[in-house]
């Protein structure tokens, strides 16, 4: 095979198939628009489930690596009423298939991986044309271009690769999360860590939910959920911390305030972050020469599938491109057919679900027993 693979975005699918395809003897290169790997946070916690994103390591060669940044008894979860009664408890008995790991860690030995210069970074997309014939060519911000006979757009949800492909763009899903951080918590913030526990814990009435978890460093990170239309949120001043604090915090009158303190208590300002899918089983025709994985391919609400749908991507078109050197096309046309219906499946594992994938509209202690149950058995 002499086509050089081109990957836009150095997210985890990216980077994952960056990786499938270094083992496999297929040089690549991704373009990402940040300056740098540490060019801002990369997130909280992610489970990677054993029956897709560890797919994707293994056929990496990075399990060891991945074992090695597991955070033990992180798979607990907790169930509170908003008046902080706990309505279902599981403790991590080590023996669940989707363990927690730091985003940012993960992200960092997918990039230790890559032979040096694979990576280019402070690469912006502004725009992808096609030339003919399977050729593309990709414009940077700063005027530079690439020709390539195979790209892939692995750069998320605003996408510069997609319009390739689809006229699709994501929709707004009528809720959004404020994030929060509370440091050093079981010494600053006792009452919280003593409610959180020593996993995940997630408190809902409809429309409203508090779901936090505790990461590396005793660290409590929490997603505020609200439903309301962006209109809502756009009169809220987040430039001051403290009036969007509180703004925050009255639709929260009246909860326990462990919970609340998950809001009130923040160590940093709090951080607004609208929710956006595309339509559920979003698919086109095949083009020549390009296409598309992970929230490019299928963003959609939040439901714990994402950053694993997006390696499992990442390693199947690597596995499929090196499967078929010398035909790009049964390479691509191999991992679409694939990915369509595995993404459709899971956008529909929680159909209506909330940022945790519960439904917190239409709430029972058995839903959320039931829909952790699903989470921890999907196959």
């Amino acid at each position: 095979m002499t086509t050089h693979v081109t990957i836009i975005g150095a997210g985890l699918g990216g980077l994952m198939l960056a990786r499938v395809l270094h083992v496999h003897g297929i040089p690549s290169t991704v373009y990402e628009a940040e300056p740098s790997p540490a060019a801002r946070s990369q997130g909280g916690m992610l489970d990677i489930h054993d029956y897709n994103g560890q797919l994707a390591l293994e056929a990496a060669g990075l399990m060891d690596e991945f074992r090695g940044l597991v955070l033990e008894g992180r798979q607990a979860m907790r169930v509170l009423a908003p008046d902080g009664t706990v309505l279902f408890e599981k403790a991590d008995d080590g023996t669940g298939g989707r363990p927690e790991v730091q985003r940012g860690e993960l992200r960092q030995i997918l990039l230790d991986s890559l032979p040096a210069g694979t990576v280019q970074w402070g690469h912006k997309v502004s725009s992808a044309r096609t030339l003919g014939e399977g050729r593309h060519e990709v414009t940077f911000a700063d005027g530079s271009t690439v020709v390539t006979g195979l790209l892939v757009g692995a750069d998320g949800a605003w996408s510069r690769v997609r319009p390739l492909l689809s006229a699709a763009t994501p929709e707004y899903t009528g809720k959004s999360v404020v994030e929060t951080y509370l440091f050093d918590a079981d010494t600053r913030h006792p009452a919280a860590a003593k409610t959180v526990g020593g996993g995940s814990m997630m408190a809902l009435t409809p429309g409203r939910e508090i779901f936090a978890h505790r990461e590396r460093g005793d660290t409590l990170h929490a997603y505020v959920g609200l439903s309301e239309p962006q209109d809502w949120f756009a009169v809220i001043d987040f430039a001051d911390a403290a009036v969007a604090t509180a703004r925050i915090g009255q639709e929260f009158d009246g909860w326990a305030p462990e919970l609340t303190a998950l809001i009130t208590d923040g160590d940093i300002a709090p951080v607004l972050r609208p929710l956006y899918a595309l339509p559920t089983g979003h698919r086109w025709d095949r083009v020549p020469g390009v296409t598309l994985l992970g929230d490019a391919a299928h963003l959609s609400a939040p439901n714990g599938e994402g950053a694993n749908l997006a390696m499992l991507d990442g390693a199947e078109l690597g596995k499929a491109i090196a499967a078929h050197p010398d035909d790009i096309e049964a390479a691509l046309t191999e991992h679409e057919q694939a990915m369509f219906p595995r993404s459709a499946e899971a956008a529909h594992l929680f159909d209506g679900a909330d940022a945790d994938g519960i439904d917190s509209d239409n709430i029972t202690v058995h839903d959320l027993v039931t829909a952790f149950t699903r989470q921890e058995q999907s196959t």
